[in-house]
């Protein structure tokens, strides 16, 4: 008799189900474009903002499970707020605009359980005729472009400020070397070299400075100015250690800071070999290569300041 069992058929009729549920989510109104003139006399000012509102909120759940937009802002809404806020309240710094937009949203729509708020500014500066600033004409400028987040996280409101496209370089002043050597090392070392990067920069205020008030365009130029003048004086051995020392200088320069976080492409350039030509080149032609390239990250902390892991929720991370 045959005892073997039979093989087990498995029952591919039954229903196979499987759990999910909602993770993190927000939506809103990406790349708002706001440009507000002052007329108020003949010389005109003008601002330049790119804002982007982001809203979320546990009551938001059945929009996304069942499609029920009870309680889902319009993003044209957002938007058309942005825009009557810069009329009705005028702009200032980004960071102002952007916190009054934040208490907004918090006290209008109360199921919300906070808000995601940036903008970058543009510069602009006065077209010079004659020697003369005119009253009514501009040109693009600016040293990188401003940016600003405001985090609303139910009572609790963070401010970031920041810059990015901050293309700088030294000629000298800039070594590389002692690092570990391989069988796939080619880099030869140097003790003078141009050291150039492109800045990405935010930096955190403290909670006490938030509520007590920051002049933020005062504290955003005079952080630009530390961080500028460290990047030209610093002799640097390493881009790591010149993130390090600009981050330094600008939280000992300003105590609302409590930390920076930094990317910072190192923008290499090549020596050119000119000795196919019969021609020597003593440090004076290279090529600037627009990739691969070094990509270095870090994050400057104020001593004895709590992290706030809020304040960064949604903003690209750089470490």
């Amino acid at each position: 008799m045959d005892t073997t069992a039979a093989p087990t058929v498995q029952d591919t009729t039954a229903p196979v189900t499987t759990s999910v549920r909602l993770g993190a989510n927000q939506y809103g109104k990406a790349e708002v474009r706001l440009v507000r003139v002052t007329r108020d006399t003949d010389r005109h000012d003008i601002e330049d903002l790119t804002v982007t509102t982001q809203l979320r909120g546990a009551a938001l759940a059945e929009s996304y499970t069942e499609g029920d937009n009870a309680k889902v802002v319009a993003t044209d809404t957002q938007k058309n707020t942005v825009y009557a806020f810069a009329k009705e309240h005028g702009v200032g710094s980004p960071e102002e605009f952007l916190l009054r937009l934040g208490r907004h949203f918090a006290t209008a729509f109360d199921w919300y359980d906070g808000s995601t708020l940036s903008a970058e500014q543009h510069a602009w500066e006065r077209i010079a005729v004659d020697g003369r600033e005119h009253d009514h004409s501009f040109v693009r400028s600016g040293r990188g472009t401003r940016t600003a987040v405001v985090q609303v996280d139910g009572d609790d409101v963070h401010v970031l400020a920041g810059v990015t496209d901050l293309t700088v370089l030294k000629s000298t002043g800039s070594e590389f070397h002692g690092f570990p050597r391989d069988g796939y090392t080619t880099l030869a070392e140097t003790d003078d070299r141009i050291l150039a990067t492109s800045v990405t920069a935010r930096w955190r205020y403290t909670p006490e400075a938030v509520a007590a008030g920051i002049d933020y365009d005062a504290v955003y130029a005079g952080v630009l100015d530390q961080m500028l003048a460290t990047f030209a004086e610093l002799h640097s051995l390493a881009l790591q250690q010149t993130l390090f020392a600009m981050g330094r200088t600008a939280i000992e320069a300003f105590p609302e800071i409590a930390e920076v976080r930094f990317s910072m492409p190192n923008k290499h350039h090549f020596l050119v070999d000119l000795s196919p030509f019969g021609l020597e080149n003593p440090g004076e032609v290279f090529f600037a290569a627009d990739r691969p390239y070094g990509l270095i990250s870090g994050t400057v902390v104020r001593d004895g300041v709590a992290e706030a892991p809020a304040a960064w929720a949604s903003v690209p991370a750089f470490v």
